[in-house]
C-alpha cells in the first residue's frame, strides 16, 4: 500500500497514543522511534485490508443513497390514464 498521508502532528499523536497502550496495558516503556516502527508495520501489513473496508462501507452508503434518490423520483410521476 502506498503511504497513508498523515500529517507529523497525526504521526506524533498515533506513536504518543501506541506508547499509553503499551504503558497501561503491558507495563512496557516505549520510545517513540517503537511506537512510530511499530505504527509503521501495521500500516503497511494491513493498511490495504483497512482502507478496502472504508472503500466497501462507501460503495454501500451511497448505493444506499442513490437506492433513496431513485425511490423520489419515481414518486414524483404523473398517472398517465394508459
Amino acid at each position: 500500500m502506498t503511504d497513508i498521508p498523515l500529517s507529523a502532528q497525526d504521526k506524533e499523536e498515533i506513536a504518543r497514543r501506541i506508547q499509553v497502550y503499551f504503558e497501561d496495558e503491558l507495563g512496557q516503556d516505549i520510545g517513540t522511534f517503537e511506537a512510530t516502527f511499530l505504527f509503521e508495520f501495521f500500516v503497511k501489513e494491513f493498511g490495504s485490508v483497512i482502507y478496502n473496508q472504508g472503500v466497501y462501507d462507501a460503495q454501500a452508503a451511497l448505493s444506499k443513497e442513490t437506492d433513496r434518490i431513485g425511490e423520489a423520483i419515481l414518486s414524483l410521476e404523473k398517472p398517465t390514464g394508459l
